[in-house]
């Protein structure tokens, strides 16, 4: 297959820079978000790590509703064989209402140290980036998407991490990536010396994280996907991943999405023994204005799928409240989606899922390791079910505003770790960009 790619891309694009100045561009979103999560059955908002209040003094539900500003400048490239350029970004959040019994769960704004949101919080980067031919190299403070390690932008504000990240597209069709990290900071997080965000092992952390893959795009129908990754001392994940799509005529499509994991300890092993392999499947078909998917997934060992960054799980069945995730989990998803265009109402959109887990057994995690707090049980098995209603304004001079309604439910045993709630999420966003 690689065979093909012989040929140079046409018209690499530092050949057609038109300045620092003249290609930059700035942008500014607004964002504000109301998260409510009513816990059930005995549970309380004591699942957040970031949670200082102890457990007593923590609700039974946890509601947060906060404001996000993202400010981003984009410049362009100098003229000549190298170009070189800056990204800037400055990211504020302001807490509407919450409180410290109800805040931590939902990760909309940092808590201090006695437990309470912080009245508001900001942080703010930069990366250089240099680029010659159609290959570009950012280092110092960024957002990135790999399956590997990538930035999350599902709460308040986005994440961002720490180092140097290398995008390669010389060849048509087909992009090249590598990227060494030395931290990674968190959606509600103000400072950057944190080390890196882990989302289930609480053991001691690496110091870096390293990447190197590819992205084959021969048409677009269909793309294959090839990742390898390094989280110091604590594991070495692959990643294989691919789609493919077939068009049936009179509007009618179908798709098909893999996604494969391979996780081993690595070096120290600082989060315990790990061998594990987690892969999905999603099918889904288009006709018309509707969209009705399939997808199973599987979790293989004895450990939690893990993964560094709140963005780097491309897994079918990750969904809002459970990744379905667990140790040895299957789990299957039933997903319909309907775009409202067709029926008069241009921007308007709907979705609902359903996902239901089982087989779990973390009874043999290792007793040392960076799990063994999670409780994993034997015969473990959840459900979930989101609903979701989406506009966004088309035309006209609220064009870009969008706003999202989602209704989240999750239900489970004792063995399967996680709790049972329903949340509600309000969100609204409204864009602003330019250039100079």
């Amino acid at each position: 297959m690689l065979l093909a790619l012989s040929a140079p891309a046409f018209g690499a694009a530092q050949e057609e820079s038109g300045g620092f100045v003249e290609d930059s561009r700035w942008s500014l979103l607004n964002r504000t978000v109301f998260d409510q999560r009513e816990y059930r059955h005995g549970d309380r908002n004591s699942g957040a790590r970031n949670a200082y209040k102890p457990r007593s003094e923590r609700n039974g539900y946890a509601e947060e509703w906060a404001y996000g500003l993202m400010g981003s400048l984009q410049s362009g490239f100098t003229r000549g064989s190298v170009g070189l350029g800056l990204d800037a970004h400055l990211y504020q959040g302001v807490l509407l209402d919450s409180g410290g019994g109800r805040a931590g769960k939902a990760r909309l704004v940092g808590l201090d140290n006695e437990g309470h949101p912080k009245d508001s919080f900001a942080r703010g980067g930069a990366a250089l980036k240099a680029r010659m031919s159609s290959t570009t190299l950012w280092w110092g403070e960024q957002r990135v998407k790999t399956p590997v390690f990538s930035s999350s932008d599902s709460r308040l504000l986005p994440e961002t991490a720490t180092g140097f990240f290398l995008s390669s597209e010389e060849f048509s069709g087909l992009r090249l990536v590598a990227g060494h990290f030395t931290e990674s900071t968190d959606r509600n997080a103000s400072s950057h010396d944190r080390g890196f965000v882990v989302n289930y092992s609480n053991a001691r952390q690496g110091d870096a994280f390293d990447l190197a893959g590819f992205t084959y795009a021969p048409a677009k129908s269909a793309s294959l996907s090839l990742f390898t990754s390094r989280y110091e001392d604590s594991w070495r994940q692959d990643y294989l991943g691919g789609t493919f799509s077939q068009p049936l005529g009179a509007g009618q499509d179908l798709s098909l999405n893999l996604n494969l994991y391979r996780t081993r300890d690595t070096g120290q092993a600082l989060s315990g023994r790990i061998d594990n392999t987690t892969w999905s499947l999603l099918g889904g078909y288009d006709f018309g204005a509707h969209r009705l998917s399939v997808g199973y997934q599987q979790v293989e060992g004895d450990t939690p799928f893990d993964y560094v960054t709140r963005g780097a799980i491309f897994l079918t069945n990750a969904v809002q409240l459970s990744d379905f995730n667990a140790p040895n989990e299957r789990s299957w998803q039933l997903r319909y989606e309907l775009d409202l265009a067709s029926f008069g109402a241009p921007g308007l959109s709907m979705a609902a899922a359903y996902v239901r887990g089982t087989d779990i057994d973390g009874s043999h995690v290792d007793p040392r390791g960076g799990y063994a707090y999670l409780g994993y049980g034997e015969g473990g098995k959840h459900w979930e079910r989101d609903l979701m209603l989406q506009y966004r304004v088309p035309e006209g001079p609220a064009k870009g505003l969008r706003l999202v309604l989602m209704h989240n439910s999750h239900r489970a045993n004792a063995a399967q770790a996680e709790l049972n709630t329903d949340q509600l999420r309000v969100a609204v966003e409204y864009p602003l960009d330019g250039g100079f």
